[in-house]
């Protein structure tokens, strides 16, 4: 088994208000601004928890997806993945709702299209991401060929 890890730091001045910060992948793939306000209102270029969270998301399951179509004998030219993670801001604080994912592949090959539905979902089940995230949110799958 390969064990790994990854990192992610955040450099942040101020309150939690008036404040901001950069988050930064220790692989020097990104660096991005994060700020409170941009959290709950209008992001105006800056990122939030929950929108690393969809981006994590979406990127492990299309890599999950394309390995339980290639288990199943398929394969897609295409997948377009896209995760919709949804939050309530209230006096308790930010809890995270759900995630939904939209995929859409293109020149399916090796499966039927009307049995693309039912990989999408069992695609889902096998992503970690999705693991480490079911049971406190709700993740649904929409999925569509074209």
């Amino acid at each position: 088994m390969a064990t790994f890890s990854r990192t992610v730091t955040v450099d942040w001045a101020g309150s939690i208000r008036e404040g901001k910060g950069s988050v930064k992948a220790g692989t020097g793939a990104f660096t991005l601004p994060v700020t409170f306000p941009a959290r709950i209102g209008e992001p105006a270029g800056h990122t939030s928890p929950e929108e690393l969270m969809a981006a994590s998301h979406a990127a492990c399951y299309a890599m999950a997806l394309n390995a339980t179509l290639g288990r199943k004998g398929g394969s897609a030219a295409r997948t377009l993945v896209t995760a919709t993670v949804t939050a309530d801001k209230s006096e308790a604080g930010i809890k995270l709702l759900s995630s939904k994912l939209k995929v859409t592949a293109e020149g399916l090959q090796g499966v039927e299209k009307t049995q693309f539905a039912e990989i999408a979902r069992e695609a889902e089940g096998k992503c970690p991401i999705s693991n480490a995230l079911r049971g406190t949110m709700t993740i649904d799958v929409d999925a569509d060929v074209k």
